[in-house]
């Protein structure tokens, strides 16, 4: 019997990424006040950006997200380069749902795990993370560590495990989250981080 590889639980990728060309687009999405966190989807179910379209059929499995087709929001087409990124990884692998996530100042994503988030689960998306805007208040915790996340790095993190966000700096925390298809190339590219 083969045994299924395991990664470390966080990898930091080697890519970088613009913070002030990625934080003026989303500041500029962000045109409104919410209360804690705040989540705005760039690429989304297609029935969900296009109501025109129909609901897909029921799935016996959801984890890969071959249930849906999917589609750039319109937030995502306001943001050149926010779509640039998308486009690159899309050269990759085929890319899911992207989403920035705001974190309020004096607030805490409690601790939770993320079910299909992971490259050992057999079928599922994993999660690149990019920082887009902290302070030395935000901790992100996995495993009961801090993962020294910088601002326009990316991360892969193993999110089946458990993990939780605390934000006590005075600023919002920003990330840009990229769920993908872990196929052979993105695989390569992590082994290839790990051994660095």
């Amino acid at each position: 019997m083969e045994l299924k590889k395991t990664f470390r639980d966080s990898i930091r990728l080697p890519f970088t990424f613009d913070v002030d060309k990625m934080l003026a687009e989303a500041q500029a999405l962000q045109n409104d006040q919410y209360e804690y966190y705040k989540v705005l989807s760039l690429r989304a179910p297609a029935h969900l950006v296009d109501t025109s379209l129909p609901y897909p059929p029921p799935a016996n499995d959801y984890a890969d997200g071959s249930w849906t087709d999917w589609m750039n929001t319109s937030f995502l087409e306001k943001s050149p380069y926010l779509t640039s990124i998308v486009d690159m990884f899309s050269q990759y692998t085929t890319v899911n749902l992207v989403r920035l996530l705001f974190l309020a100042p004096n607030s805490v994503v409690k601790e939770h795990t993320d079910p299909t988030l992971a490259l050992e689960e057999e079928k599922s998306m994993i999660r690149l993370t990019i920082p887009i805007h902290t302070n030395e208040g935000v901790s992100f915790i996995l495993n009961d560590a801090v993962v020294p996340m910088e601002m326009g790095e990316c991360w892969y993190l193993r999110l089946t495990d458990p993990h939780q966000v605390i934000n006590n700096g005075t600023t919002d925390r920003i990330n840009l989250t990229i769920d993908v298809i872990p196929n052979n190339t993105i695989i390569d590219l992590i082994t290839k981080a790990i051994e660095r």
